[in-house]
């Protein structure tokens, strides 16, 4: 199964902080000096709150706050400004705190929990809360992180019913709610009914292609994309953002055009973009990991292990390094979809390593995971396969699409082809036939027919293109071409089968096609079929084929004439003709005779002193190899004092005077042309030769 290579809308989420309230007039609670001090602080507070200046903001809530730390507008004030300056955790801390002030911070808790992927204690925060707009959006938020869709939906729903919705920004959620929830189909009424069109945001063009791609529309989503990255780098400009912000920015449109290039087919343009992406080391983090898997899905099965150390970038090490956990910049920005797709993509890349191992570690996490995805069961059923377990394979796939039905294609297709590569034909033709989408594809027919005539079944392979053509009858349309291609292949398979009036019948339907390729292979057909039962019509066929090229000077009577005869060039070109054709034809009779004739048998010939009688011991049938490669063979052994060596090491051996008397002059010379390194092993080799005479001279002396 090929590794999966389809991209996720990803469409864009902005949240918005709780905004700050004025802060109210504090009551006179102290003496003159100190509600003058109040005064200041409070109008101090006042005009940084309009300039949203949240630095200062939270230093004059501080001061009134050490004058009065009871003071719930200062209070509330620094919260919001806490938010504002991303300093989410000192928010919370401070919301934590003051519990027994009366002021609710249950909104402004939820709010911080969400930035904290505290999903699940934002949520309660919010329960008791008024059903106000800012209470709607982030819940709808927290149930769109959660993956939830249909919930965050139902909200945003409730909304817009409710409410009137002015802001661009909770436009664009809404629509990316709907995309992500599968209902791609109502942006369109939905965008018209909320009043916005692409043009009205560079977020808004990017939401509208990518409900053009769910929808399979990748050449009008292509043009959106290219909208909405011309607007945002306007946008941007104006807003006086450098250039690499602009690239991180706009990095998700840059990688949905890849997408959509890969889909169209342009898979070296695709390549070249998502490697482009990756060299420019952006800061968005979901777009980079998007980036990656779909440049490992477009690769393959090639640098498997090139694309496993591009997924370990992606995995956060620090809970075992197992590869199960996203890193935390992922974990919540990914929705579902895409998180499956990066997971299952990494143990595709372990299957095909060989690392059956880790790759069956991830598959049983998949499998808790994600249960009601069809993908890691389909993995779970390779990894039997590469296992040689194809009967548990088939029992798992047969489980899922009993568990799955509406999903279970690609769970049947896979069955099918376990079971036809073990030889379970039956299996296979039951699996495809349940897919009724592809049923009477020309595909999927001809392996229908393959495998029922394997399994003997000839006439239920013959039923099989009886209902395509049934089908395509019905359902063709346009398509002419599809149909009579499987009326061709049918009438060929009926008439190899001896079915000759069956086979007439669909090329008579053949002969009325307009394409005069179809009209004469049928033309072909009918004669060969009504030759076997009607002669005369076989020949009214025959005079309507075309005439063929090249054949009107030929005289068949006269070919007719020739047939057997010998070429001229092996008699007419001999040098001695006749004679050569009188003994070719006259010796045929002695040839017969010398035929006839037996052999002779001789007598074996032994070698000398052999006798058959009594042969002895078998010889070695390892005679005929070389002695080195005999399995007796055992070679001598050196003498290991010769080449030792004394002292510490890289110490030079020097030699001792020889006497060369013994062993007669020496004739052999060391060339000045050779290096010292050549003259230095010479010069050992031949220590070593005389120390070895020396000592058998030294061990006769004593012997005797």
């Amino acid at each position: 199964m090929a590794p999966k290579a389809k991209a996720k809308p990803k469409p864009t989420i902005q949240v918005a902080a709780p905004d700050s309230r004025p802060a109210a007039e504090a009551e006179a609670e102290a003496d003159a000096g100190t509600s003058i001090s109040f005064d200041d602080l409070f109008t101090s507070l006042d005009k940084y709150i309009k300039a949203s200046d949240y630095k200062q903001i939270i230093k004059v809530a501080d001061e009134i706050l050490g004058l009065a730390p009871a003071e719930v507008d200062a209070l509330h004030c620094k919260v919001v400004a806490l938010i504002h300056s991303d300093q989410v955790d000192e928010a919370l801390s401070l919301i934590q705190s003051s519990h027994q002030l009366p002021i609710d911070f249950s909104f402004h808790k939820a709010y911080c929990l969400y930035r904290r992927n505290r999903l699940d204690e934002a949520l309660e925060a919010l329960k008791g809360q008024e059903r106000n707009s800012n209470v709607l959006q982030l819940e709808a938020q927290i149930l769109y992180r959660q993956g939830a869709v249909d919930s965050c939906i139902s909200s945003y729903e409730k909304l817009i019913q409710k409410f009137k919705v002015d802001s661009i920004e909770l436009k664009t959620n809404i629509i990316a709610a709907f995309i992500t929830g599968g209902r791609s189909a109502e942006i369109s009424s939905l965008m018209a009914s909320l009043e916005v069109t692409p043009n009205s945001s560079f977020e808004m063009a990017y939401n509208a292609a990518c409900a053009l791609i769910e929808k399979s529309n990748f050449a009008e989503s292509q043009e959106l994309l290219l909208l909405a990255r011309r607007i945002g780098q306007e946008m941007l400009i104006e807003d006086e953002y450098t250039e690499e912000e602009i690239e991180n920015e706009l990095a998700p449109i840059s990688v949905q055009l890849a997408f959509v290039q890969q889909a169209l087919g342009n898979d070296g343009d695709a390549m070249t973009a998502y490697n482009n992406i990756l060299k420019q080391k952006l800061a968005d983090a979901p777009s980079i990991a998007v980036a990656t898997n779909n440049l490992i899905a477009l690769k393959g099965a090639k640098d498997v292990f090139d694309g496993l150390k591009k997924f370990d970038k992606l995995i956060d090490k620090s809970g075992g390094g197992q590869g199960l956990q996203l890193a935390d910049s992922l974990e919540y920005k990914l929705s579902a979809r895409q998180k499956e797709a990066i997971y299952c993509n990494r143990a595709l890349l372990l299957l095909n390593a060989n690392k059956l191992d880790q790759a069956r570690e991830l598959i049983l996490t998949l499998l808790n995971m994600f249960p009601d995805s069809v993908t890691p069961t389909l993995l779970q059923a390779s990894l039997l396969i590469k296992e040689n377990k194809s009967n548990q394979a088939e029992e798992i796939l047969g489980k899922i699409t009993e568990k799955f039905p509406m999903k279970s294609t690609l769970a049947l297709l896979l069955c099918a082809q376990v079971a036809a590569a073990a030889s379970h034909y039956q299996v296979a033709i039951e699996s495809l036939q349940r897919i009724t989408e592809i049923k009477h594809r020309p595909g999927t027919v001809a392996t229908l027919v393959s495998l029922k005539e394997k399994a003997g079944d000839i006439d239920g392979a013959e039923a099989v293109f009886d209902a395509a053509i049934e089908w395509w009858s019905s359902n063709m349309g346009e398509d002419q071409h599809t149909l009579e291609s499987i009326m061709q292949e049918a009438a060929s398979f009926k008439l190899k089968h001896k079915k000759v009036k069956a086979a007439a019948g669909l090329f008579e339907q053949l002969v009325k096609s307009t394409s005069p390729l179809v009209r004469s292979e049928a033309l072909n057909g009918l004669v060969s079929t009504t030759a076997h039962t009607d002669i005369a019509k076989a020949e009214i066929y025959e005079k309507q084929l075309p005439p063929l090229p090249g054949l009107s000077s030929v005289d068949i009577v006269a070919l007719e004439q020739t047939a057997g005869v010998h070429p001229a060039t092996s008699i007419g070109k001999h040098p001695r003709g006749a004679e050569y054709a009188a003994k070719t034809s006259g010796g045929e009779d002695d040839k017969n005779k010398t035929k006839l004739k037996k052999k002779r048998k001789r007598k074996p010939r032994y070698p000398k002193g052999f006798d058959p009688a009594n042969p002895g011991p078998p010889p070695d049938p390892e005679r005929w190899i070389p002695k080195k490669e005999r399995s007796t063979y055992r070679p001598k052994r050196k003498d290991k004092r010769a080449a030792q060596v004394r002292g510490s090491q890289g110490a030079i051996v020097r030699d001792k005077p020889l006497d060369h008397s013994a062993n007669g002059p020496s004739n052999s010379r060391s060339s000045h042309a050779s290096g010292n390194a050549g003259k230095a092993a010479s010069t050992s080799s031949e220590a070593a030769k005389s120390s070895t005479s020396a000592s058998h001279k030294s061990k006769k002396k004593s012997r005797r």
